[in-house]
């Protein structure tokens, strides 16, 4: 099976689509969408009905942000820039759309045997992964071999391989990575919408399942049209200008 792998797209529809422009062409056997469908960006209805849109199947967690625009989460955690991003959402989402976000499933979510997808950690989907503990702390509790996840909107991968814990960020224009058909992963293919890694162009992924192997790509897009999408919503200058840097 092929599988597109997505995250984080954060209603940055210039960056989603010049992905999804991208991919066209490609053929997959499913799309995989790692949740933060919306949040930030200044185009949440184009981004949510792209992804209503992706076929011919798709597996899809919601985020942490996702749950605050859904109003199933109240924000008492986010800072004050990210929850007034999340109240303008919820208002300007149609109600189809709300819907939508609305009933995203929690994760980790299975997609074939050995092989499941979540926003977080699989063993709390609001928890950050970012370190060798974290990672450590999932592959002892956690024994699916093959995990797909976002939130951190940063390109990296985990493995472990007999008891070699083995950490990497995924820098540079791109890559393919060979997973080892005994080993245990954990994959982050970044963020479309909001990278952190101080590299703004959009990141996602390609995995043959088959054959094992990922492969993670960087684009670049209009940095700028995402700016001014979010300056003319008046939303705080701070999530455009991020936008540019990569933070």
């Amino acid at each position: 099976m092929r599988y597109l792998i997505l995250s984080d797209m954060h209603a940055n529809w210039d960056a989603f689509e010049v992905v999804l422009r991208r991919t066209r062409r490609k053929r997959f056997d499913a799309a995989l969408v790692l949740g933060d469908l919306v949040g930030y960006g200044g185009a949440p209805n184009q981004v949510v009905e792209a992804v209503r849109r992706l076929g011919p199947k798709v597996y899809t967690v919601r985020g942490n942000h996702d749950k605050v625009v859904a109003g199933i989460d109240n924000g008492s955690n986010f800072n004050q820039t990210a929850l007034t991003a999340a109240q303008w959402t919820t208002g300007r989402l149609t109600p189809k759309n709300l819907r939508y976000v609305r009933e995203l499933p929690r994760g980790p979510l299975g997609v074939e045997e050995g092989m499941a997808i979540c926003h977080g950690s699989p063993l709390d989907e609001d928890t950050y992964v970012f370190s060798d503990v974290d990672a450590y702390e999932i592959f002892s509790q956690f024994t699916v071999p093959v995990v797909f996840f976002g939130h951190t909107h940063i390109p990296s991968i985990f493995s472990l391989e007999g008891r070699r814990l083995r950490v990497a960020p995924l820098k540079g224009d791109g890559g393919t990575i060979h997973l080892h058909p005994e080993g245990r992963y954990l994959l982050n293919p970044g963020s479309i919408g909001q990278p952190r890694d101080r590299d703004p162009r959009a990141s996602y992924m390609i995995y043959d399942s088959r054959r094992r192997v990922v492969r993670w790509y960087r684009v670049p897009y209009p940095v700028g049209e995402a700016q001014k999408k979010i300056r003319e919503a008046g939303l705080p200058g701070s999530l455009a200008d991020r936008l540019a840097v990569g933070t």
